[in-house]
């Protein structure tokens, strides 16, 4: 047993030294699931690449494999994706860009050492993307820039730049410059080489695009005029000191910045370089109380998102865990931090989108996927031997609320489950009132799309059609039992439990609670989200 234990103490740091564990970060439509695929392919992880909005007959995404995802070629849910590229192994998060999921791509956020910020080369830094990267930088998460879609028309590489810094506070180091102007891109740069490398484009983006390594004098030569510029520009960013260095990178100083066509594989392979490179490992991190447990510490994790409905042939649901510390075992008894309960992680799989492989080890950095633990919840800690609780995921202020009710009373048995999955996995807040009745829940968003989801998931998982009614509200606010006496008979206010059994007051429009609780001052009304979170918002 010494020695097994010894054995495990060594193999822990090497293998936390291994891992690489990122989010790709984007505004919709910067092509997140699309790049996603690309990696793969250039990690031999899958042999063709399907697009969100390739052609006909070819395959749907990894990381998107709901229908509603399908449909829309947008990401609703994230994803997580393990492959091994080089000695590394890749811990790969793909996250929804769309707003109305970013309590999704918050718990996300939590669970990653670093982010891939994919920025669209014509439209810069859209909204959404300045929102994620808001709390990169909160959470101290370094993140590497992707100016993605340079086989179209763009802006200039040097005004990109300039837009970075500015609106990020972060000076852009690029480790390669494109040659050839946004639309035309014959190739990239390689900035520390000085080489440049030609890219050929294969039919269709779906296999692995080759490249061929030419000298300076060779791209001269061949490239003329496109050549001169992007060398003119490349020593323009080395006299401003525009040039990669780790600690700074880091230290949340500086972002590398890479030049790519993902739909076309252009420039992947040195974004999976980069990434072993340079991206952090797995490290210590704070636990509830700020004091950072060791990766050579016994086993723990938290879960940071739970999903139902991947495996159509059973009813089963997955905690997504990310191991902080220690040996995960196939088997082992670990303690419930919430309740104190031990239980056996005796299903234990390896995450690759939809598909799911049986795992019996993992190590810091990566993200097992424990089947059927019915006890664990989104924010739950998970430890073996040392006690240790990490901080809890906060929860979002939701904005839109519906009232929902089984098409077919008949199947209220089904409506019944599909909403406790789904309150379970966090995808909405079901709250409940002894006026509308135990069997007429009331859910909250933060967003409206979140509602299209329940609709399909109830369809499609549970079998059970349902109706929604839009209700007058727009604010909620954590309450106590005195003040929802108070709050009971007032106009455009209702108070409810959510399932957890927090009280919540629902108003109809700002302005109203404002006017209610400059009347009442003494009345408990408290915003469900903490600061980082009204940040992010």
């Amino acid at each position: 047993m010494t020695q097994l234990a010894d054995v495990t103490n060594i193999n822990v740091p090497v293998e936390a030294r291994r891992r690489r564990t990122f989010a790709v970060i984007s505004h919709p439509d910067a092509g997140k699931s699309t790049l996603t695929e690309a990696l793969l392919l250039h990690a031999r992880a899958i042999t063709h690449a399907g697009a969100v909005h390739g052609k006909a007959g070819r395959g749907g995404t990894v990381s998107d494999w709901m229908e509603m995802e399908k449909a829309r070629g947008i990401s609703v849910t994230s994803a997580a994706i393990q492959f091994e590229y080089d000695d590394a192994v890749i811990n790969l998060v793909d996250t929804p860009g769309h707003a109305d999921f970013s309590e999704d791509t918050f718990r996300v956020l939590s669970a990653v050492d670093a982010a891939v910020m994919l920025v669209d080369a014509n439209k810069g830094l859209e909204p959404q993307t300045m929102k994620l990267f808001a709390v990169c930088k909160q959470r101290g998460l370094p993140v590497i820039t992707v100016i993605n879609k340079w086989d179209r028309p763009g802006a200039s590489p040097l005004a990109l730049m300039d837009e970075i810094q500015n609106r990020t506070g972060l000076l852009p180091t690029p480790l390669n410059w494109p040659v050839g102007e946004a639309g035309d891109l014959r190739g990239v740069m390689d900035r520390r080489s000085g080489d440049f490398l030609r890219f050929t484009r294969t039919p269709g983006g779906a296999t692995v695009a080759e490249s061929t390594r030419l000298s300076a004098a060779e791209a001269a030569a061949e490239e003329g005029v496109a050549w001169a510029n992007a060398t003119d520009e490349s020593d323009l960013l080395d006299a401003e000191g525009q040039n990669h260095d780790s600690e700074l990178f880091l230290a949340g100083d500086t972002t590398p910045v890479l030049f790519c066509a993902a739909v076309a594989n252009f420039g992947v392979q040195q974004l999976l370089d980069t990434l072993v490179e340079f991206a952090p490992p797995a490290e210590a991190r704070p636990d509830i109380d700020g004091v950072p447990r060791a990766v050579t510490s016994a086993f723990s994790g938290f879960v940071f998102k739970v999903q139902s409905g991947m495996n159509t042939a059973h009813r089963d649901h997955v905690a997504y865990v990310r191991v902080v510390s220690g040996e995960f075992r196939r088997g082992m008894i670990v303690t419930h931090a919430a309740t104190g309960r031990p239980f056996a992680t005796k299903y234990a799989q390896q995450l690759f989108g939809r598909e799911r492989t049986v795992i019996d080890q993992a190590w810091p950095g990566d993200i097992v996927g424990l089947v059927n633990a019915s006890a664990l919840r989104v924010g739950d800690s998970i430890f073996e031997d040392e006690p240790v609780e990490y901080p809890p995921l906060p929860l979002f202020s939701p904005e839109h609320f519906r009232a929902i009710r089984p098409v077919d009373s008949s199947k209220h048995k089904q409506f019944r489950r599909g909403i406790e999955q789904l309150d379970h996995e966090g995808v909405i807040q079901v709250m409940r009132s002894e006026l509308r009745g135990e069997q007429a829940p009331v859910l909250g968003a933060v967003g409206p799309m979140q509602f299209e989801v329940v609709e399909d998931r109830m369809v499609h998982d549970f079998h059970a059609d349902i109706r929604m009614e839009a209700l007058p509200y727009q604010v909620a606010r954590r309450t106590d039992k005195a003040s929802a006496l108070l709050l009971a008979p007032m106009r455009q206010v209702e108070v409810f439990t959510r399932s957890d059994g927090t009280l919540l007051a629902l108003f109809s429009t700002p302005w109203r609670l404002q006017a209610i609780h400059r009347e009442n001052p003494d009345l408990v009304l408290i915003d469900i989200a903490n600061a980082t979170v009204d940040d992010f918002r």
